[in-house]
């Protein structure tokens, strides 16, 4: 009895290493690379993402103003138009295009969109990973640097080797890493590792080995 149990544990292993033996030949393309359409720290303007909270008043057409959820498709259902695309566009953008749209409906309509809640597109958050205390994604803000980044994460974790951190932009289509000095910055004080931080970034902070 406990000969043919083996046999059978032995059968499942087997058959369990060739199917992940046949999963490993064809492995997942990377991550599509999505450039920031922010550039430098001077020209940085919002834009809207899913799970933002837009506010769009019409004026003198209060039944067609409202408050709105971004879906997850970047997409809001107004009570005119459904489907109208507005992930990746500036607040002041979307109004023009409200107001085109609303122009087959009413007479030369004047529209005014302000932000509510923000979360911004994927491309334009900025992400902290590895040995921070609470490493997340966080919503881009104008000139933010390295330091507010760092203190919205709660700084390193007790084993964070914060001089060997890296940071990853994407840069004209390409990935490019630059080092960080976390240690000096926030466990010395040397303001002078400070860093502007720009939408998209990515900080990965490794554990040192001893």
């Amino acid at each position: 009895m406990m000969a043919s149990s083996a046999k059978g544990y032995c059968g499942l292993a087997l058959i369990l290493s060739l199917f992940l033996a046949g999963c490993s030949v064809n492995p997942l393309p990377p991550a599509t690379v999505q450039n920031s359409l922010t550039t430098s720290v001077d020209n940085y303007q919002y834009l809207i993402g899913p799970g933002d909270s837009v506010s769009i008043f019409v004026w003198r057409n209060p039944e067609l103003s409202g408050g709105f959820i971004v879906r997850p498709d970047g997409k809001i259902t107004t009570s005119l138009v459904e489907d109208v695309p507005v992930s990746g566009k500036t607040p002041t953008q979307l109004a023009r295009d409200m107001e085109a749209i609303l122009s087959k409906y009413i007479r030369d309509p004047v529209v005014t969109v302000s932000m509510t809640g923000f979360v911004g597109p994927y491309s334009e958050q900025v992400r902290v990973i590895g040995a921070a205390s609470n490493p997340q994604a966080i919503s881009y803000r104008e000139y933010m640097t390295l330091l507010d980044l760092m203190i919205a994460v709660g700084g390193l974790t007790e084993f964070a080797d914060g001089n060997a951190a890296k940071l990853v932009r994407v840069k004209d289509g390409q990935q490019r890493t630059f080092d960080l000095q976390l240690d000096n910055l926030i466990r010395e004080g040397e303001i002078s590792a400070n860093v502007d931080i720009l939408p998209g970034d990515i900080i990965i902070i490794p554990e040192a080995w001893f």
